[in-house]
C-alpha cells in the first residue's frame, strides 16, 4: 500500500512539473534557440511535445490512483485528532498549524538531505586534507612565500598584459595588495596572503581605490558589484594549493577579459543590456560575455 501511494504521488509530481514546464514555454514565447528560419514552427512542435508529455503523465496518474484503495477507516492522528474538538476560540486554529508546521519540517529535512549531498560532493577546501593515517611528507603551504618570489610571479604576469596596469602595493609588511587598472573600463584590488587570493574589490576607473579604507566599501555602481561577486567565484575556481602561480595568472588572464565589458554583447542573447546592465558574466573556461540572467 506505501508503495502504491509513493507510486502515485510521483506520478502527480511529474505531471504538475509536466504542466509547470507548459506555462514556462508560454510565457517565454518563441526564444532566439528557435533559429531565424521557421521559429514558429519550431515553437509549436515544441509546445505539442510537451502536450503529448502531459498526456501521459496524466494517464499514469489515472493508472496509479486507480490502483489504490481507499482506507478501511480514519487515518490514526493520535492525540493530535483532539485539538480539532477544541472549542476554545482562540485554539481552533492550533491544529492546522500544527499540520502546516509539520509539512514545513518535513520540507526543511528533505532540503536539508539535498544540501547535504550537494555539499559533500562539491567541498571547497583551502587546506590540506586527507582520511588516510599514511604519514606524508607535509606540502609547502602557499601561504608562506617570501616576498621576492611574490613580486617575481607578479612581474612575470605584468609582461603578459599590455593593456592592464598591475601596481604592488605592500601596506602591511609582506602580504601584497595589487592594484589593477585595466583600459579605463575598471579598477581593482587583490589581497593577497603568499601568493594566495584573500579578497577581491572591483570599482568603476573614477571611483577611488587608494586607501587601505577603500577596500571594504564597494562600488555606488551596480554593474561593478556583480563584477566583485564574480570575481570572487572565480578566486575561489582557480585556486590551487600545489600550482599557485599557476592559479593566479589563470586568475589574471580571467579579469583581463572584462576589457570588453562594454563592447561585447551576451554570448547567449546576443543583446548589450539586459536589465540596463552589460554581460557581467565571464565564462570560466572560455572567458565568453553572458548575462547573470543567461549564464546558465
Amino acid at each position: 500500500m506505501t508503495e502504491q501511494l509513493y507510486t502515485a504521488l510521483s506520478a502527480i509530481k511529474e505531471l504538475r512539473s509536466s504542466v509547470g514546464q507548459i506555462f514556462e514555454s508560454l510565457g517565454g514565447g518563441v526564444r532566439a534557440e528557435h533559429g531565424v528560419e521557421g521559429r514558429d514552427a519550431k515553437y509549436l512542435l515544441e509546445l505539442q511535445d510537451l502536450l503529448n508529455a502531459v498526456t501521459m503523465n496524466l494517464r499514469d496518474v489515472e493508472t496509479a490512483i486507480n490502483v489504490l484503495t481507499p482506507p478501511a477507516g480514519p487515518f490514526n492522528l493520535g492525540n493530535s485528532s483532539f485539538l480539532s474538538q477544541e472549542t476554545t476560540q482562540d485554539r481552533q486554529a492550533l491544529y492546522s498549524q500544527l499540520v502546516n508546521s509539520y509539512k514545513w519540517i518535513e520540507k526543511i529535512r528533505e532540503h536539508s538531505n539535498l544540501a547535504a549531498n550537494l555539499l559533500s560532493s562539491n567541498a571547497l577546501k583551502r587546506s590540506y586534507s586527507t582520511n588516510s593515517t599514511k604519514r606524508r611528507r607535509p606540502l609547502t603551504s602557499n601561504h608562506n612565500v617570501m616576498p621576492q618570489a611574490v613580486d617575481q610571479a607578479l612581474s612575470a604576469i605584468d609582461r603578459n598584459f599590455n593593456d592592464m596596469v598591475l601596481k604592488i602595493w605592500r601596506p602591511f609588511a609582506s602580504n601584497v595588495i595589487l592594484h589593477i587598472s585595466l583600459s579605463r573600463v575598471l579598477k581593482a584590488a587583490v589581497v593577497f596572503k603568499g601568493l594566495m587570493i584573500e579578497w577581491v574589490i572591483v570599482k568603476g576607473f573614477e571611483e577611488a581605490l587608494d586607501d587601505v579604507d577603500d577596500l571594504w566599501t564597494e562600488s555606488r555602481h551596480r554593474v561593478f558589484q556583480q563584477v566583485r561577486d564574480h570575481t570572487h567565484s572565480a578566486m575561489l575556481h582557480f585556486y590551487s594549493p600545489t600550482l599557485p602561480e599557476l592559479a593566479v595568472r589563470s586568475f589574471m588572464t580571467w579579469i583581463h577579459s572584462y576589457i570588453t565589458l562594454f563592447s561585447d554583447p551576451c554570448k547567449k542573447c546576443g543583446l548589450h543590456l539586459h536589465n540596463n546592465l552589460p554581460p557581467t558574466w565571464r565564462d570560466f573556461r572560455t572567458l565568453e560575455p553572458f548575462h547573470v540572467e543567461c549564464k546558465n
